[in-house]
């Protein structure tokens, strides 16, 4: 389906959504799915979901092994396939033991929370249309409500319970600073994902699941919210505490985090919430902007639906899935872990107030598509104008006075004593010192050279020796 023949099926649905937006029923039609079989699909969902966490860790296992230069796992299984399980395996029969220090009831019951909250989301995401059951026509989704949404971000954030009191129950100061920086990262950027996630409840008209996915018949969100995708995808690696926001888990900063004093199957469960929250996350993701279990490329439209109708759109959502799990595993191959402080001032300070000037602009845009504007369509439009010019302006005195606030810092002296303080302090691009290890040995401060450090870098030249920087550029 080209991008005109999407824009004109868009112009063509705004009435409808109209229409979604006064309907606070789901679309999903569960009158004919009994207790027995909603339990049912609910195991069905969480052999799914074990299945998918199976192959993921090998896959990921595998694809940094090759972008590393080595083969990864490939011993257990064809391919290394079944590496997984022996792991799983392994961490049941490893001894389990309590920290001497630790408030047993908490240490026991966090790891509990943070495993099994994250299978909550995918109660209400709708992974398929409507099949057929053991003779009952139901949708192949357990549930739904008209705040569904917003069920999956409340389970997100209890799911940050678990770290929080994984880090406070183990008696150790790793596991609480690490518990203490991912209940930061979850506060900080569930601003933000749920500020992107505005703009879909404008186009759709709806918070449920169901309805969201059918608004998306003619044309998908990820076209008209954009920028919305691109910060929910942020946040979303942030709330999962991957790489390069895996800052909860530092193994530099703070040994393992929340949990380090975790052994067996106890840790187990943490890295079973981690990879059922990236399924989540990607899950919401795919319902939300990538039009869930309908065919891509107007594929829907041959034979009556034949290609997404049914099962068939099982495998459409479970192939648009694994795009963000192919995507979570190439960051973690690919990028350096942030700074902690970077990433929180990121969240604050740009992607908080850049969200909400879109959510303003869409709800505008959404204002004007259904008539709600009237006839203030005119002073609607200068005020939008005046708010964005308000908040670039900001934007351009913050940078000037940051500018000026660097220009009007003192010169870096050009020759400093390294133990001036009592500690060794390391030197400033263009800035000279002589090698400490001369210092108070009875060399004449005239007699020996100066050692110079290179603007941008961290290395020192003594006089005119050659080093790898200067031979090689």
């Amino acid at each position: 389906m080209t991008v005109m023949t999407s824009l004109a099926a868009w112009s063509e649905a705004a009435p409808t959504l109209a229409v979604l937006a006064s309907n606070e029923q789901p679309v999903a039609d569960f009158s004919d799915t009994p207790w027995w079989l909603s339990l049912f699909k609910a195991f069905l969902v969480f052999v799914y979901l074990m299945l998918q966490v199976v192959v993921v860790i090998w896959f990921e296992r595998r694809v940094i092994g090759r972008m590393q230069q080595r083969p990864g796992p490939n011993r257990f299984g064809p391919w290394g396939i079944g590496q997984t399980l022996a792991d799983g395996f392994k961490l049941m029969w490893k001894e389990t033991f309590i920290p001497k220090n630790a408030d047993k009831l908490t240490y026991t019951l966090a790891p509990i929370i943070a495993g099994a909250v994250a299978f909550i989301g995918f109660a209400i995401i709708p992974l398929g249309g409507t099949v057929t059951m053991f003779g009952h026509t139901t949708p192949l989704q357990i549930t739904d409500v008209p705040v569904a949404v917003l069920l999956v971000l409340a389970a997100a954030g209890v799911g940050a319970y678990g770290f929080v009191l994984a880090g406070w129950s183990s008696g150790s100061t790793y596991p609480l600073l690490g518990g203490l920086r991912s209940t930061a990262q979850v506060i900080s950027y569930e601003i933000a994902m749920g500020l992107a996630l505005l703009a879909v409840f404008l186009y759709a008209g709806s918070m449920s699941t169901s309805t969201i996915v059918e608004a998306q018949r003619g044309m998908w969100f990820i076209i008209p919210a954009f920028f919305s995708f691109v910060v929910y995808v942020i946040c979303m690696v942030g709330e999962t505490n991957r790489l390069p926001f895996d800052l909860a888990e530092g193994e530099g900063e703070i040994v393992g985090g929340y949990h380090t004093e975790y052994p067996g199957m106890w840790f187990a469960m943490f890295f079973l919430g981690e990879y059922v929250n990236m399924f989540t996350v990607s899950a919401l993701a795919t319902t939300l902007f990538l039009g869930g279990w309908h065919a891509p490329f107007g594929l829907g439209l041959i034979g009556d639906g034949v290609l997404e109708n049914g099962w068939m759109g099982l495998i459409w959502f479970t192939a648009k899935m694994w795009l963000f799990m192919w995507f979570f595993v190439w960051l973690r191959g690919t990028l350096p872990r942030t700074r902690y402080d970077q990433f929180m001032r990121f969240g604050w300070k740009f992607l908080i107030p850049a969200t909400l000037v879109w959510i303003i602009a869409v709800a505008y845009i959404r204002g004007a598509q259904i008539g709600f504007l009237g006839a203030n369509t005119l002073l609607a439009t200068i005020s939008v104008v005046v708010i964005v010019a308000v908040i670039a302006l900001a934007i351009a005195w913050k940078w000037d006075t940051s500018r000026e606030a660097a220009l009007a810092k003192p010169p870096v002296p050009a020759e400093i004593d390294p133990f001036a303080g009592g500690y060794p302090v390391p030197p400033m691009p263009g800035q000279t010192l002589r090698e400490p290890s001369l210092l108070g040995t009875g060399h004449e401060a005239g007699h020996e050279p100066a050692r110079e450090v290179g603007p941008g870098t961290g290395s020192t030249t003594t006089g005119s020796a050659p080093t790898k920087e200067t031979d090689h550029g």
